[in-house]
């Protein structure tokens, strides 16, 4: 290989049944890359992603149009049998203005004109702002940031894992994420599609050593969801990986990782200037009843309002089955990470990373009612490592229909009960 003017070498190394690939920069002199040879590299770099995008393509556009039917078949449920009343065709974009939709679009329309609105973070808000130049909705103006992130997400995950792994586990890792039972979050206006687009961008820079480039989209990600800190942690770890672990091969890039933190630290000095309190996105979402709590508490008090209530088939219990099983999923596929035949290898151990530090992130902040999991369903979707593992056990056929056939079901389920008004956050 060619990279920096230089001849790289190969050498493997090959010790009983384990092979090692080990990447030997030597000092022999390369001539450098001519126009040419750049404009060639360009076009073949631009056509990988067109084919990138094509394929991710293949999944986005059946799923939108599923997404589409069901904004259909969802007037039959809010109109009486053998009704003549016909619902306006606004109807199948306005029936996704649901539960926290509000503040996105408010927050462009009034800024940060009470406290607890701080609870989210303002890049999405301000790219509806600008994109309301061209488009006189807001809330129409959301919807077509999150589908157009959506279809980025889904492009950077699939070339991300194709290169990682392979074509097939990249094509299983996006439409298993597609139709995850809360996949239409990534479709309606809420900041998930974004917050999911932006670190992937960032992870994805940091797997090719891109530093100031995965530090300035990890700053990006910082703004849309308190999340985007962790991307730290995956940025360190690449980092010392990437140059051995040795301290003498640290460079000035290095600062580029501060750039992740950044984010949430600008957000923070606004919410003092305006509120005088610099930890005013925390302290807001006591007013859904969050607080700090030991990473089990949720799920077991979950387990308990499932069992200590009326019946198993009352709301109470219904609801909190459905928060819980994608959490026991996500924890199973955290500890798969580290455990067992499906385990990252330890080149690629900032998967695992990132996905387990942000699982229990998530767990620290239960709601403290009756249903202490809500909404960590949507946020599971940010763990995108699971995906990548769920698309390695899915090389099992059956275990591939059984995903498709339930994922699928649950989906259908939760969408129509978002769009019918029912409380799905």
């Amino acid at each position: 290989m060619q990279e920096n003017g230089r001849d790289i070498l190969e050498v493997t190394e090959v010790s009983g049944s384990n092979m090692q690939t080990d990447v030997i920069s030597t000092t022999v002199d390369a001539p450098l890359p001519t126009q040419q040879s750049r404009r060639e590299l360009f076009a073949n770099k631009l056509s990988s992603w067109y084919v990138d995008f094509k394929n991710a393509l293949s999944v986005y556009i059946p799923v939108h149009l599923a997404f589409f039917a069901i904004s259909c078949l969802a007037v039959l449920f809010t109109v009486g049998d053998f009704s003549t009343q016909a619902k306006p065709l606004y109807t199948l974009w306005q029936s996704w203005d649901r539960w926290d939709t509000d503040f996105y679009i408010s927050i462009p329309l009034h800024g940060y004109n009470v406290k607890y609105s701080t609870a989210f973070f303002p890049l999405y808000s301000i790219l509806i702002r600008a994109a309301m130049v061209l488009i006189h909705s807001p809330f129409v103006a959301g919807l077509l940031i999150s589908d157009l992130a959506c279809l980025g997400a889904l492009i950077v995950l699939y070339r991300l894992v194709r290169e990682d792994f392979d074509t097939e586990r990249a094509w299983r890792a996006i439409l298993y994420l597609s139709l995850f039972p809360t996949a239409f979050f990534l479709a309606a206006a809420y900041n998930e599609a974004l917050f999911l687009f932006l670190s992937l961008l960032s992870f994805y820079q940091m797997r090719h050593g891109c530093w100031w480039l995965a530090g300035l989209f990890g700053f990006l990600a910082g703004l849309t969801r308190l999340a985007g800190i962790f991307l730290l942690i995956p940025f360190c770890y690449e980092y010392l990986q990437q140059h051995q672990f040795k301290l003498r091969n640290i460079r000035c890039n290095v600062l580029s990782g501060l750039l992740i933190p950044m984010g949430v630290g600008i957000f923070s000095l606004y919410c003092y200037m305006q509120f005088g309190d610099l930890l005013a996105f925390s302290h807001a979402q006591q007013r859904w009843s969050r607080q700090l709590e030991v990473p089990w508490y949720g799920i077991v008090r979950s387990f308990y309002s499932i069992t200590h209530n009326s019946g198993y088939l009352s709301f109470q219990s219904l609801r909190n089955v459905l928060d819980l099983i994608p959490v026991l999923l996500f924890l199973a596929l955290a500890i798969l990470s580290f455990v067992g035949p499906w385990r990252f290898p330890r080149r690629l151990l900032s998967y695992g990373l990132y996905a387990a530090i942000l699982y229990f992130f998530f767990l620290l902040s239960p709601v403290t009612n009756l249903y202490p999991l809500v909404s960590l369903p949507r946020f599971m979707l940010e763990l995108f490592p699971g995906f990548i593992i769920l698309a390695d056990v899915g090389k099992n056929r059956m275990f591939h229909m059984t995903y498709l056939m339930l994922a699928g079901t649950g989906l259908f389920f939760l969408l129509m009960q978002f769009l019918t008004g029912h409380w799905i956050v």
